[in-house]
């Protein structure tokens, strides 16, 4: 074979060599394909022709094998996409453990736990217990001394964590509502003639404002009041009516109340006109024991609702949690307790939930989002396994 000739039908060969569409290409599959399959299709047959003719050709990046020998019959070109770097964005599919669409990933959390405030769990024999509060990554601090009792039945944290509320029942005359700073400076008598066993007082989200329930030692009926507490001279304003509802707790959007109420749970405005109650408390599913947190929307509850063999129960506060309900429909909300015991649940205003758990002696706190994903864990100081959680705040 000669060289003239040997010219002459690679010169065919390349003619039949097909060119691939760029276009056609971007549109049946994408753009970056569309590329990738255009240069490597043009490489495969600029190497075919320099490969006979010995000619120096520049060869473009992402070549295709060695060519074949010029004897071959015709070839239609068809190289496999490479994974070079496309020149567009391209779009990339969610993991497992993402959560869903506007959620927050675990690697990057936007959530945060707040700062936890603690009180006692139980009665001891000391005569006053010291407040503690406690922020992940930091050490616990101790906050003022209440009397245990008040500490464990009625003292509430303010939702901006700078204030305690709390009923003495000590005094005579009925009890008498204070406040103070969390480190004890600044306590003031605000309110006589105070219910400090059935409704412990409930903070606004304004940390301004406290729901109370009065007890007149004339046997007058029971109202339910909020209180000013920034005014000069207090002042109350009153709910129509009359609520029989224990435990008060008041929703971060500042729209609902929510109450336990002859083994249920209610619903209130704040101008003390109900709205509604939470289904599913029933002799057969059992009955409302305690409420301990409310969503910001007021669409969720963190409550006790006690099982067969639990101890007794009483009008006091109880703080211990075992299920999380949808306020419209009364369905638990599933929570990531990998095996362990749910003790707490706290929602904070963006949603999110404290969960305390326990496992054999120990608690951990963790970061669960709206749709009952887990965000973070952190172990909780061994200092504080006797205390209770009272607040948790942004």
């Amino acid at each position: 074979m000669n060289d003239q000739r040997l010219r002459l039908d690679l010169t065919d060969l390349a003619e039949e060599v097909t060119v691939v569409d760029l276009r056609d290409r971007t549109l049946r599959t994408s753009r970056r394909l569309g590329v990738q399959r255009a240069v490597a299709t043009s490489a495969a047959a600029l190497v075919l022709i320099a490969a006979a003719t010995g000619t120096a050709l520049a060869i473009r990046p992402n070549q295709s094998p060695s060519p074949l020998p010029a004897d071959t019959p015709s070839i239609t070109a068809t190289p496999t996409p490479t994974q070079s770097p496309s020149p567009t964005p391209s779009t990339s599919t969610v993991d497992d453990d993402a959560p869903p669409s506007g959620g927050p990933g675990t690697n990057t959390p936007t959530m945060e736990i707040g700062k936890l405030f603690y009180g006692p769990a139980e009665m001891t024999d000391a005569t006053t217990t010291n407040l503690r509060s406690w922020r992940p990554g930091d050490s616990p601090v101790r906050l003022l001394a209440l009397p245990t009792i008040t500490a464990l039945v009625n003292a509430n944290i303010s939702p901006d964590g700078q204030r305690v509320a709390w009923v003495d029942m000590a005094d005579s005359g009925g009890g008498t509502l204070y406040v103070a700073n969390v480190d004890g400076s600044a306590k003031q008598a605000v309110r006589a003639n105070v219910d400090g066993d059935c409704v412990a007082p409930a903070w606004s989200p304004d940390s301004r404002h406290l729901l109370f329930r009065e007890t007149l030692p004339s046997g007058e009926p029971d109202r339910y009041g909020v209180l000013d507490t920034r005014s000069g001279t207090k002042t109350v304003t009153w709910w129509a009516g009359r609520a029989l509802g224990c435990h008060a707790l008041w929703s971060a959007d500042g729209k609902t109340i929510a109450m336990r109420v002859d083994g249920g749970v209610t619903l209130y405005g704040t101008d003390g006109r109900k709205r509604g109650s939470v289904p599913g408390f029933t002799p057969a599913d059992g009955f409302c024991d305690d409420v301990t947190s409310l969503a910001p929307d007021g669409t969720r509850i963190a409550q006790y609702r006690p099982k067969p063999g639990d101890d007794g129960t009483d009008v006091a506060r109880d703080l211990r949690v075992n299920e999380v309900l949808d306020t419209r429909t009364g369905k638990q909300v599933a929570l990531p307790l990998n095996g362990r015991t749910l003790r707490q649940v706290y929602f904070q205003s963006d949603g999110s939930m404290v969960v305390r758990v326990q496992a054999g002696s120990a608690h951990a706190v963790l970061l669960v989002d709206a749709d009952g994903r887990k965000i973070s864990e952190v172990a909780e100081p061994a200092s504080l396994k006797d205390m209770r959680i009272l607040a948790v705040v942004d």
